[in-house]
């Protein structure tokens, strides 16, 4: 009798969790059905061309996808190009270089900083970092490459404060803390003997970091930066309220734009027509984009994992 009650309840438990399991891919297929369904108007209109088309004009009912676009991928790889190495230094600390006794406070207050609000990071951005990046640090770097080839073109433009390198770099301070405690949790993992073992061969704090420390633990590393990326290209109001909202291609890092979060935050409670179809084929976007970018990072561990063991 208790055989076939056991028997019963591991069927009953197997069963459940599997249902658990399909809930999450019928809850995508879900959010994916819905927006396709919502944005059928303008995928008729648009097409393909709704990717390229720079224009966003509701009064003439013309939409185009290109700015906002733009403007997510470039606040998401500037909050990268900053984040990552602070996350990493500030790891390397924690486990490598930290007294003991700083460690545990150091790493709470890390963590508290992924406990803040986004629309507290959003106002201190606005009110705070901006009049002072305007005023004391944007116009020194456009005099410091004003005519450097390239470089004089990527940070040019009026000293406005906001723009899209603000918003990247408020994102920055937005997903520091989750890289950051994903780096410190995978180095923790690293076995003593393997750092004592380099240690003793004479190899410094920055060897063992690199020869010994990534190589183990680069699959968990890989992982906290996508899941920072993750955060950077769907995070809405810290960005709305200091990437400028413009819908305009921007011609260098300082200038303002817009991003698919942004746009979708400002305009879609009064949306309605083609201008919300417009709307929802922007989520649909942002929907693949993140698709694409879990995808590749799945790749790029698997590929890892084949190689694990080696060292260069």
């Amino acid at each position: 009798m208790k055989n076939n009650q056991s028997a019963l309840m591991d069927a009953v438990f197997k069963n459940l969790t599997r249902a658990f399991a399909f809930l999450v891919f019928a809850l995508l297929g879900a959010i994916m059905v819905s927006l396709v369904y919502g944005s059928r108007e303008s995928i008729a209109e648009y097409g393909l061309s709704f990717l390229w088309t720079n224009n966003w004009d509701p009064v003439q009912n013309i939409y185009g996808a290109m700015v906002p676009i733009v403007g997510t991928l470039l606040t998401s790889v500037i909050a990268l190009a900053i984040a990552v190495p602070v996350s990493f230094g500030i790891a390397m600390f924690l486990t490598e270089l930290s007294p003991v006794w700083l460690r545990r406070p150091l790493g709470t207050a890390i963590e508290m900083l992924a406990a803040i609000p986004s629309i507290i990071y959003g106002m201190w951005g606005l009110f705070v970092f901006v009049p002072l990046f305007q005023q004391y640090i944007q116009p020194p770097i456009i005099d410091l490459f004003e005519g450097v080839p390239i470089l004089g073109d990527i940070f040019a433009g009026p000293p406005f404060g906001i723009g899209v390198f603000t918003a990247g770099l408020i994102l920055s301070i937005m997903v520091m803390p989750f890289i950051t405690a994903v780096m410190r949790d995978v180095f923790e993992v690293v076995p003593a003997m393997l750092k004592e073992s380099a240690y003793g061969l004479g190899a410094t704090t920055w060897e063992v970091v690199w020869r010994v420390v990534l190589p183990y633990t680069k699959n968990g590393v890989i992982g906290g930066i996508m899941l920072g990326l993750g955060r950077a290209l769907g995070e809405t109001m810290a960005v709305t309220f200091v990437i400028g909202n413009a819908f305009n291609l921007p011609n260098s890092i300082f200038a303002p734009s817009n991003s698919i979060a942004s746009a979708l935050a400002n305009e879609f409670n009064e949306a309605g027509g083609m201008q919300k179809s417009a709307l929802l084929e922007l989520g649909l976007i942002l929907f693949l984009i993140t698709t694409v970018v879990l995808a590749f990072s799945k790749l790029l561990l698997l590929r890892l994992r084949k190689s694990e063991g080696t060292t260069h």
